[in-house]
């Protein structure tokens, strides 16, 4: 009987219209509230914000015409060292003077340029094809510029005109901040290490440069700044107080072009 009685209430009231409706209570109100304003924030700032991300890549300060290495045409032994590091010789111009069995020859300079590394040494023994020496070709008064290696799969993101800060290994970042360049032109294929070898003159960068695979050559310009002492733009006030070299290391931070946050949504 009890069950039946149950049944007829249920009957004569079934939407339970006489019961009194519950209100939410006003702490979840507020939540509801809180989050409808941070949904909509969050979707105006994902159309109009906008992002900026970096780039880390390796590279070297150098001048735009690269390097070669000097191979000895003749078998024998060094005699005479006529040139030193960093001097700046003529094309043409004898390096080493080597005794043969037909008489003194010259290992001479291809292209006008400075030594920048020196192998061969008085008393050496050299054959043919063997390598003496290094010679980046520049004029006296070629300005640095920074050559950055990116991944293949990157050199896209990057535009010409964006912004470079660079770590010198020469000028610690914590003393005299970052170099100051700007993307002057971007490689149209990647480059394997033989590649960057025959620009650089130099196999153990191009073997560190391209370790994870062809890399894409970035060339970027120096901020000029007739105010310091090494001639360019640094972060700091006035740079580190002595010259640059070329073949120095550097690491670039590169500035890509800034994008909407629904960029990384879409397709």
């Amino acid at each position: 009987m009890q069950f039946r009685q149950q049944a007829l209430s249920k009957l004569q009231s079934p939407e339970e219209l006489d019961l009194p409706v519950r209100l939410a209570r006003p702490q979840g109100v507020l939540a509801l509230a809180v989050t409808l304003v941070v949904m909509a924030a969050a979707s105006v700032w994902a159309v109009t914000g906008s992002l900026s991300s970096t780039l880390r890549v390796p590279g070297v300060l150098t001048h735009a015409q690269g390097s070669y290495v000097l191979q000895s045409p003749v078998t024998g032994q060094v005699t005479g060292v006529l040139a030193k590091e960093g001097q700046h010789l003529a094309a043409n111009s004898p390096l080493l003077k080597v005794s043969t069995p037909q008489g003194d020859r010259y290992v001479r300079t291809v292209d006008a340029g400075r030594v920048t590394t020196l192998v061969a040494r008085i008393g050496a023994v050299v054959t043919t094809g063997s390598d003496v020496a290094t010679v980046e070709k520049t004029g006296t008064k070629d300005p640095l510029l920074a050559m950055l290696y990116v991944p293949a799969d990157r050199a896209g993101t990057v535009p010409v005109g964006a912004d470079v800060d660079l770590t010198v290994q020469s000028a610690p970042s914590q003393q005299y901040g970052t170099l100051h360049g700007r993307v002057r032109a971007v490689g149209r294929g990647a480059q394997s290490s033989q590649r960057v070898e025959a620009f650089l003159g130099d196999k153990e960068l191009a073997t560190q440069f391209t370790k994870d695979g062809p890399m894409v050559a970035v060339l970027v310009k120096l901020v000029a700044s007739p105010s310091t002492k090494s001639g360019y733009a640094w972060s700091s006030k006035g740079g580190p107080p002595y010259a640059l070299d070329s073949m120095t290391p550097a690491s670039g931070a590169v500035h890509l072009a800034e994008q909407r946050p629904i960029d990384w949504l879409l397709p």
